[in-house]
C-alpha cells in the first residue's frame, strides 16, 4: 500500500492549511459557492426526468468525442510523455462506453420497483422509488485523471445528481481542459471541476456532500473517510493494493505472457487493478522471466522515445521506486531488467524490473508497486499460494489463470478481492455491466453499471394504503378476541 508521505500517484493532503495565500483563498471561496449553487439547483429540480439525464449523457458523450485528441495531447504534457493511444483505448473509451451502456439500461434502473406486502398489513403496496442523492463530490486521481472522473460523473448523471470535481493537482493541464471542456455542456451549477493543492483537497472532503466518491491510497482514504464522517457523508473509496497474479501449473506460459505483459505494462504500470506481484510454480520460474522479457521487448522494442510506452508521472515518483528497487536489492533480492537501454529522451520512462528471491520485509512487498516493477515469486503447492494471498490484506483484484475448472471455483470461494479475473488480466474493469469496487484495505462501496446507479441513488421505500385500516385491530386496548385469534395466527 502507498504510505502518505509517498503516495506520488493520488496525493490528496488532509491537514489543515497551515498558510493560505489569497489566491487559495480565493479558490476556496469559489468552490464552498459553487456548492452552494449546486445544493440549490438541486432543491429547485431534485428529479430530473429520463428524457433530461439521457441528454446530459449525450451531451457528455458529444464533449468527450469532441476533444479526446486535446485530451491525449494534455495528458501527455503532464506525464512528460503518455502513449496517444492508451488514452483513448483508457482514458476516453471506458466513459464513452459507459454512457451509451447506461443510456440503454437507464429506463429499467429508472423504474420503481415493486415489493410485496405481509398479509397482516393488507390492503396495502409497496414499492422502492430511486431518487438522486443530492450533490456528490468525485475525487480523482493523476494516474487515469479522465477515466476515473468522467465515469463516476457518468454514474452520478446517470443517477440524477449534480456533481463537483477535485481533480488531481499532478495533472494540472488535463484538469484545466476537462474544467474547459465541462462549461462548453454545463453550468457550474450542475457540473464543476476545481483544482487546488493541499489545503485545497482538505477542504473539499470536508464539504457536506451527499455522496462522497474517493479514488487513491489505502493511507488518504482513511482520511478522507474521517473528513466525510464529520458530515455523515457516505462513501465509496476505491484503493489500491496489491493485486496477485497466480499461475497454476497447467497452464502453458507462452500463452498467456502477452496479457500479463500488457496488463503490467499499460500506462506505464500506474494502474491500481495492475497485476503487483506474480506467482509461478517453482520449476517455471525461470522460463517465466525468459519469456516476459521476450514479450516485453516484442511490444516495445525500444524504451528511449517510444511514444507507445508510457512515462512514470513525475521526477519523484521515479526516484521512489528506483529507492524502492535498491532497497530490495539490499536485501537480497535479485533484480532484472527486461531492457538495459539508457532512457536519456527527457521523460521519467522506466524500463520494467523483474524481482525475485524477494522477502517481506522489502519495501516492493509493502507498498503497492504504481510503476514498472513486478515481483515474481515461485510455490511449490497451491494452497501454499493461497495462504500467501489470505495472509495478506485483500486487494482489489486478484488474477488467476488456470484451465482447471475445479481450481476457478476453489480459488473463487476461498479467497477475497474487489474483482476477480480468470485467465485474463486487467480487463474486467472494463465490463460496464460488471461493479467495480474494492474490500477492506482495497476500499469500500462500487459503483459502474446497475449498482453504481443504486450507489448514488436514496432506494427510498414507500407504502401506501387506502381508506380501509386493517391494523385497527392491534390497537390498544390489548387482549381483545380478535387481536388473541390475529396473534395466534401470526406467530404460528
Amino acid at each position: 500500500m502507498a504510505h502518505p508521505a509517498s503516495d506520488c500517484r493520488r496525493k490528496i493532503a488532509m491537514t489543515p492549511p497551515v498558510s493560505a495565500t489569497a489566491s487559495s483563498q480565493a479558490a476556496l471561496a469559489r468552490m464552498e459557492s459553487i456548492f452552494a449553487q449546486q445544493k440549490a439547483a438541486y432543491a429547485r429540480s431534485p428529479m430530473p426526468t429520463l428524457d433530461e439525464r439521457r441528454r446530459h449523457l449525450s451531451t457528455l458523450k458529444s464533449l468527450l468525442l469532441e476533444h479526446r485528441y486535446s485530451i491525449a495531447e494534455a495528458i501527455s504534457a503532464d506525464f512528460t510523455s503518455h502513449s496517444v493511444d492508451e488514452s483513448l483505448i483508457a482514458e476516453i473509451m471506458p466513459a464513452v462506453h459507459h454512457i451509451d451502456y447506461s443510456l440503454k439500461h437507464l429506463r429499467r434502473w429508472m423504474q420503481p420497483g415493486s415489493r410485496s406486502v405481509g398479509l397482516h398489513f393488507l390492503p396495502a403496496a409497496a414499492r422502492v422509488f430511486y431518487q438522486p442523492l443530492g450533490v456528490v463530490g468525485i475525487i480523482s486521481p493523476f494516474n487515469y485523471p479522465v477515466n476515473l472522473s468522467m465515469v463516476p460523473l457518468v454514474t452520478a448523471l446517470a443517477a440524477g445528481n449534480r456533481v463537483m470535481i477535485k481533480m488531481s493537482e499532478l495533472t494540472p493541464r488535463t484538469a484545466a481542459l476537462i474544467e474547459e471542456m465541462l462549461r462548453k455542456g454545463f453550468a457550474e451549477d450542475h457540473i464543476a471541476v476545481v483544482t487546488g493543492e493541499a489545503d485545497f483537497g482538505a477542504a473539499f472532503a470536508k464539504l457536506p456532500f451527499d455522496h462522497l466518491l474517493f479514488t487513491g491510497s489505502t493511507p488518504i482514504g482513511k482520511l478522507v473517510m474521517r473528513a466525510a464522517a464529520e458530515n455523515l457523508t457516505p462513501v465509496t473509496l476505491e484503493l489500491g493494493g496489491k493485486s496477485p497474479a497466480i499461475i497454476a501449473d497447467d497452464i502453458p506460459l507462452e500463452n498467456i505472457m502477452d496479457r500479463l505483459c500488457f496488463a503490467k505494462s499499460l500506462n506505464g504500470g500506474q494502474t491500481c487493478v495492475a497485476p503487483d506481484y506474480v506467482m509461478v510454480p517453482r520449476g517455471k520460474l525461470e522460463s517465466f522471466i525468459r519469456l516476459y522479457k521476450a514479450t516485453f521487448n516484442r511490444m516495445y522494442p525500444t524504451i528511449n522515445g517510444n511514444a507507445d510506452y508510457t512515462s512514470v508521472v513525475n521526477a519523484r515518483a521515479h526516484e521512489l521506486l528506483q529507492h524502492w528497487l535498491k532497497d530490495a536489492a539490499a536485501k537480497g533480492a535479485r533484480i532484472e531488467k527486461v531492457s538495459d537501454e539508457a532512457v536519456n529522451d527527457g521523460t521519467f520512462r522506466m524500463p520494467l524490473h523483474l524481482v525475485t528471491q524477494v522477502t517481506d520485509e522489502m519495501t516492493i512487498m509493502q507498498k503497492e508497486l504504481f510503476g514498472p516493477i513486478l515481483p515474481v515469486l515461485p510455490y511449490d503447492s497451491m494452497q501454499e499460494a493461497l495462504d500467501y494471498v489470505n495472509r495478506h490484506p485483500r486487494p482489489l483484484a486478484l488474477y488467476l489463470f488456470t484451465h482447471d475448472r475445479a481450481l476457478q471455483d476453489h480459488v473463487t470461494t476461498h479467497t477475497h478481492s474487489g474483482s476477480m479475473c480468470i485467465n485474463e488480466a486487467l480487463i474486467q474493469v472494463g465490463v460496464d455491466d460488471l461493479p467495480f469496487g474494492g474490500i477492506g484495505h482495497s476500499g469500500m462501496g462500487q459503483y459502474h453499471g446497475h449498482e453504481g446507479f443504486l450507489t448514488l441513488s436514496k432506494a427510498k421505500a414507500i407504502m401506501s394504503k387506502g381508506r380501509l385500516n386493517s391494523m385497527k385491530f392491534m390497537y390498544p386496548p390489548y387482549g381483545g378476541i380478535i387481536q388473541r385469534w390475529l396473534l395466534k395466527w401470526l406467530l404460528r
